[in-house]
């Protein structure tokens, strides 16, 4: 028996263009002899559509373009096609999240997921009712049992949907998935399905959406095992993909290549940046060059997702801007081939200090004077994407973030932050990748100098942080892990440093809150999965 997972890449809310890319795909499927076509979950809606999901008439419009999809369809195999449906009773939630076998021109079953995650960014229960029952349909002379991406996390559910699949005596089981990309998760995830298939000895496979959606990036991956656990197909990383699984095969496949942390970053921010900028609409970038690593590798990774002749670099240096920090932006951007564009910034700093001199008079020069630059930058940035209708990428890492290491309305400023998730020990690490692996596109002098605001003269970011590997370590023990301050300082770590880094977490959440959409690559990012109140009183 032959399955084929049809790895798409869908936009929310975008019912006639998903069905064009289910119809394709589908049908390439069935050129090379699919018994069964698979589609991730709710991928004629698009994934995640959030509060789309609240329109009764977004739900009907999914079953009128799921009615023309199966006519178009109905020479092909049975397919399997995820969208949400309207839950007929007033008691409970307002949806199931379903999945119609499609066949012979017409919707023959509906299957609703039995399982509904609460304890993540994406909310699903905030819209859809559970399902009880185990649900199989007849393929091929086979009974196949269907599952949903939630139902193979189930360490502290009772009820288990893949366990009741096999006790139901299911020959093979298919699990849709929408499930978003973080790093490191992949190899998880194969070992869970693996031991799956293994515990309740049937085939597994697994169907997986790719590409960009807001602040989420999907890596494909879609991949199947036999009844003793060995893996017998897998999908593109991070690419489209329609991968027929031969669930008789016993042979396994070679282990996955594309694993390492630097290359599956790398990856899922170029397609992040990518598919935010084509699904809203947006043909070029503006970005500023500092001369410092993160711009140069925000630079890097919209260069590869949109094209070197689609990004502007932007350099505007200060009174106090090193001549090697402006030799370093040309330098980057001559090896990048993008345009430059340079506006110094002292002539606007000069006119700020002569409106602001009587409000300030009587007092020192301190912080507010060096955001005032970061707010100038940021306002001729915006003019610029404003004129140009480019999208503004932001350049903040994860740790300037946490601390609050950053300025609102200026360094902040703009439509995308592309590595808000990325702490900055991580950023050295994907730009040395980059550089091994693509040439020498960032200079070596951007890598080995200390990083630096240069707001003022001589200032380096350890004049007010900890050293990066240490605040790195710390925020990451915090944020992902969700340890306590005295957990970690029984971790070895110093008191104080500990209970300052935390408390500039804590201070900096309003920031947050109006900080571009980062694209998420960790178990845990700022957004949707990181719900602090701002107004609070807390030693964590």
């Amino acid at each position: 028996m032959n399955i084929a997972l049809l790895q798409i890449n869908p936009t929310a809310g975008d019912l006639r263009g998903n069905a064009a890319l289910l119809s394709t795909a589908a049908q390439a499927a069935a050129a090379r002899g699919a018994d069964l076509a698979v589609s991730p979950e709710l991928a004629l809606a698009g994934y995640p559509p959030h509060d789309l999901l609240l329109s009764a008439d977004f739900v009907t419009r999914s079953w009128t373009q799921i009615d023309l999809l199966a006519r178009e369809l109905a020479d092909g195999p049975p397919t399997l096609i995820g969208l949400p449906e309207l839950h007929p009773s007033n008691d409970g939630r307002p949806l199931f999240n379903t999945v119609a076998l499609i066949r012979g021109g017409r919707i023959e079953q509906r299957i609703r997921s039995a399982r509904i995650p609460a304890d993540t960014a994406l909310d699903e229960s905030r819209y859809f009712e559970p399902f009880h029952g185990t649900q199989t349909i007849d393929i091929a002379g086979r009974r196949v049992g269907i599952s949903f991406c939630a139902d193979r996390w189930n360490d502290r559910n009772p009820h288990d949907p893949i366990e009741a699949l096999a006790r139901d005596k299911a020959q093979v089981i298919v699990a849709l998935a929408a499930s978003p990309f973080a790093c490191g998760k992949h190899a998880l995830r194969e070992q869970r399905l693996a031991d799956l298939a293994r515990r309740h000895q049937v085939p597994l496979v697994y169907v997986n959406q790719f590409g960009g959606n807001d602040d989420l990036v999907f890596d494909g991956r879609s991949c199947g095992f036999s009844a003793a656990g060995a893996p017998i197909a897998r999908g593109a990383s991070f690419d489209a993909d329609v991968v027929l699984c031969d669930i008789t095969r016993t042979e396994p496949i070679g282990a996955p290549t594309d694993l390492d942390a630097e290359s599956e970053l790398w990856s899922a921010l170029v397609l992040g940046t990518r598919d935010y900028a084509r699904k809203c609409g947006f043909g070029s970038a503006v970005l500023g060059l500092s001369g410092g690593i993160d711009s140069a590798l925000v630079a890097a990774i919209a260069v590869e997702a949109l094209g070197p002749s689609h990004v502007l670099g932007v350099m505007m240096p200060s009174p106090y801007s090193s001549r090697g920090s402006v030799d370093d932006s040309a330098a980057l951007a001559a090896t990048l081939g993008i345009d430059t564009l340079t506006l110094p910034i002292e002539d606007a700093m000069t006119a700020m200090d002569r409106t602001l001199a009587a409000a300030f008079a009587g007092t020192a020069r301190d912080v507010t004077e060096e955001n005032l630059q970061a707010r100038i930058r940021g306002t001729l940035l915006m003019a610029l994407s404003n004129k140009r209708g480019s999208l503004l990428l932001t350049t903040g890492n994860k740790s300037e973030l946490a601390v609050g290491y950053c300025t609102l309305y200026g360094d902040m400023a703009g439509g995308l932050a592309v590595i808000a998730d990325v702490p900055k020990t991580m950023v050295y690490r994907v730009a040395r990748w980059v550089n091994a692996t693509r040439g020498t596109l960032i200079p070596e002098s951007i890598l080995t100098k200390a990083p630096s605001a240069e707001l003022r003269p001589n200032q380096t970011d350890q004049d007010s942080l900890p050293p990066y590997d240490l605040l790195d370590d710390i925020l990451q023990r915090h944020i992902e892990r969700h340890e306590s301050a005295d957990t970690i300082v029984a971790a070895g770590f110093d008191p104080h440093t500990v209970h300052r880094v935390l408390r500039l977490v804590r201070h900096a959440e309003f920031k947050r809150k109006q900080a571009a959409p980062g694209l998420q690559v960790t178990t845990r990012a700022f957004g949707a999965g990181w719900r602090m109140p701002i107004a609070a009183k807390y030693e964590p």
